[in-house]
């Protein structure tokens, strides 16, 4: 039974406030990915952010097949904190030991800056909902990541941050008019860190409960007049969910088939199991 380390990138406090939005965990969306895409896969679940558990050494992570990175709350260019600087040593300990790394948002992030590029906040703002203008780049028409992509498409977002340098060995994939970095390919000599910066991960349904566990800073940062504005959009999301046919809904959020159908959203991340995790097997 191959096992796969997830890695929950936020601390305890914000792992708290989710369980009390009804948040679903970030490591539970992907376990959900990991049982679709790889059935059988254990999954091993490490809360990287907290400081009281040590990092994994090296004969541990060897019995991995991959890891994969979920989003975070955290700022990655804050490196005097422990939070940050722990996992960021543990995502250069994965590059070394070679074994894969797939992840989205703070996952496309670390991806930079393990390799030696970097990140700042995004002079535009947060990026939230969904794009409707991510392209594939010309790297990105012919890489495996994004093999199956339209050459244009939509995917969930929610970052304040941005990768701004790319490091050596690696490929932008993917672009976007509100972020340029939206898909990223690392490759060291010694391992490979696949990402996106739009979360394969949500749903409709997952997003809107997220959207409305930040319903406070929405209103804060202009983008909704109150937090029931904030609310009745995320029941939108919600009844697109339970009906993801609705032509009426699809119109109303600006949403497409590629945002809506698991087969095309999820694409990436099946294709990371494809070809980085089982030719590891």
């Amino acid at each position: 039974m191959p096992e796969v380390l997830i890695v929950n990138g936020y601390p305890r406090s914000s792992r708290e406030n989710f369980a009390r939005e009804g948040v679903t965990q970030p490591h539970l969306l992907y376990g959900r990915l990991l049982e679709r895409h790889l059935p059988g896969a254990k999954a091993q679940v490490f809360f990287v952010a907290d400081p009281e558990n040590p990092l994994p050494g090296e004969e541990e992570l060897r019995r991995f097949a991959g890891a994969i990175w979920t989003g975070s709350d955290q700022t990655i260019y804050q490196t005097e904190r422990p939070e940050v600087a722990r996992q960021i040593a543990l995502a250069r300990r994965l590059l070394a030991l070679g074994i894969p790394q797939f992840g989205s948002c703070w996952g496309a992030q670390m991806a930079a800056v393990a390799a030696g590029g970097k990140v700042a906040k995004n002079p535009k703002g947060r990026e939230w909902g969904f794009a409707k203008d991510l392209t594939l780049t010309e790297e990105g028409k012919d890489h495996p990541l994004t093999e199956g992509k339209l050459e244009r498409f939509q995917g969930f977002e929610m970052h304040l941050d941005e990768v701004t340098e790319l490091p050596t060995g690696a490929a932008l994939l993917v672009t976007g008019g509100h972020t340029r970095v939206q898909a990223i390919a690392v490759e060291t000599e010694t391992g490979s860190f696949w990402a996106t910066q739009y979360h394969p991960e949500y749903d409709p349904l997952e997003y809107a409960k997220l959207l409305a566990a930040r319903k406070a800073a929405m209103v804060k940062e202009g983008f909704f007049p109150d937090e029931d504005a904030v609310l009745a959009y995320a029941r939108d999301l919600e009844a697109l969910h339970e009906r993801p046919f609705d032509q009426a809904l699809r119109k109303k959020l600006g949403a497409d088939e590629t945002l809506l159908d698991p087969a095309i959203r999820e694409r990436e991340f099946r294709n990371w199991i494809t070809y980085r995790v089982l030719p590891r097997l």
